[in-house]
């Protein structure tokens, strides 16, 4: 079955700035507000940053210039892309199905956390979980994932969210909204950092993030920071062939990408910088997850001047930096659907948001009426996230690293790279094609058979 629209109809993205945005918001998610802040500290500070920049080079950024450039030059979804740039009889297409089916399972149990951080902005307005008592605030945290009705009406309230930007279109939905989003997030951020600095143990928690521990770095600690920069890119999902797929084409892949990874560590940074001065001024522990956004962050909001402004701010950003990440994500599936099997855009939209809220709904509900029900001794929640994050994520990425590197080829890719000869990095192009033939794939197998427990 072929596609349905002529790469001349296809709607992209209108400006640089737009690509940049759009980009930059599949890429940044929940986890730059708490996960990567609390890693580093966690391993080794400015340390564990190092290892993280330098996996980051070797892993996160090659995969996602590849998927980047594969999808600008198809002009398709990614198993169209696949099926067409790969040769006759093979079925290099299946990395886009994978594609597509780790978007649906990631957004089934992602549309379940961000509907705990939409309840809490307006939890954040009412006050109702400010508190300085770190048990109210974990009362206030449970009653919300127990309760059946609130779980999932907060998350139909998000999936409505995401598919009404996406009937808007491309340029007019995503692009337009991360385009309004993006700086928002940085203008955020900024303010809530220049408050947390005031505060009596900033230094403290400045050195949680960037003081080296070297004592801290060994084999696991390299690992986990090479499995943090390759999910932290965005790839493995045919997220960013998705989004290549609308590059203008005399867009600089590289530099796009390099600006978009270096945005993204310094919403990530920003984000430490916001949240650990605070948590250590007032005695809490650093804790990743849940317990650090939903219970603790409360608990020190409500000791600080203006702390339930401040709380509404955080709840806010947090949103904010949400909604780019499951933009992507929800695309992926609805160009499919769109390209592959002729739906018209707003049919496929509707048809994934249904199928999406028919998963998610059995995640958001694993902490309340289906806690008991379980499969290979995990939740639904937590079944969703062990497949797409060990398994379909990281073997996309290695797929997609071979197939580029071995089968699209040298050529082909150095040509796609550099705009036809218009932009000089051939050099680069080389590189990037020894990275991609030899070292990310055995980098990302090495991350994927730790998560999966065989290292």
């Amino acid at each position: 079955m072929g596609t349905s629209a002529t790469p001349e109809k296809r709607e992209g993205f209108s400006s640089t700035l737009g690509v940049l945005a759009a980009t930059l918001g599949s890429a940044v998610g929940l986890g730059n507000i708490w996960k990567f802040p609390a890693l580093t500290g966690e391993n080794g500070g400015a340390g564990f940053l190092l290892i993280y920049l330098c996996a980051t080079l070797l892993v996160g950024l090659p995969v996602m210039i590849a998927e980047l450039t594969l999808g600008r030059t198809a002009r398709a979804n990614p198993i169209a892309a696949l099926k067409t740039m790969s040769p006759p009889g093979h079925a290099w297409w299946l990395v886009g199905f994978m594609g597509m089916l780790a978007a649906f399972l990631i957004m089934s149990f992602y549309s379940a956390v961000v509907a705990w951080v939409f309840a809490y902005v307006w939890k954040s307005l009412e006050g109702s979980a400010l508190s300085s008592d770190p048990v109210v605030t974990e009362a206030a945290f449970n009653s919300l994932v127990s309760s059946p009705w609130q779980s999932l009406l907060w998350q139909w309230v998000v999936l409505a969210l995401i598919g009404g930007i996406l009937l808007k279109g491309v340029s007019g939905g995503i692009e337009a909204v991360t385009k309004r989003l993006m700086p928002l997030l940085f203008v955020l951020l900024a303010g809530l950092c220049v408050f947390s600095l005031t505060l009596d143990e900033a230094a403290a928690g400045l050195a949680f993030l960037f003081s080296p521990d070297f004592a801290k770095v060994d084999s696991s600690v390299v690992l986990t920071a090479v499995g943090l920069a390759f999910f932290k890119m965005s790839v493995g999902m045919g997220t960013m062939i998705t989004y290549g797929s609308y590059f203008r084409s005399d867009q600089n892949i590289p530099l796009t990408a390099g600006r978009v990874m270096c945005a993204d560590l310094a919403v990530s940074l920003l984000a430490g910088i916001a949240i650990f001065p605070a948590v250590f001024t007032f005695g809490f522990e650093p804790s990743a997850g849940p317990a650090l956004v939903f219970i603790t962050l409360p608990a020190v909001f409500s000791q600080l001047p203006f702390g339930h402004g401040l709380m509404v701010v955080f709840f806010v950003l947090t949103s904010i930096a949400a909604i780019g990440a499951m933009l992507s994500l929800l695309e992926v599936p609805v160009l499919i659907l769109h390209e592959r099997f002729g739906l018209k855009r707003p049919q496929a939209i509707l048809a994934c948001v249904i199928m999406v809220a028919a998963l998610g709904a059995a995640c958001a509900l694993s902490a309340s009426v289906l806690a008991d029900f379980k499969l290979m001794g995990r939740t639904m929640f937590g079944l969703a996230d062990f497949v797409s994050s060990n398994l379909l994520l990281p073997l996309g990425g290695i797929l997609i690293a071979l197939f580029t590197g071995w089968v699209w080829g040298r050529d082909r890719f150095t040509r796609a790279l550099s705009n036809d000869g218009a932009l000089g990095n051939a050099r680069l192009a080389s590189l990037l094609v020894i990275l991609l033939k030899y070292v990310s794939p055995v980098l990302i197998l090495i991350v994927m058979l730790q998560g999966l427990g065989y290292l």
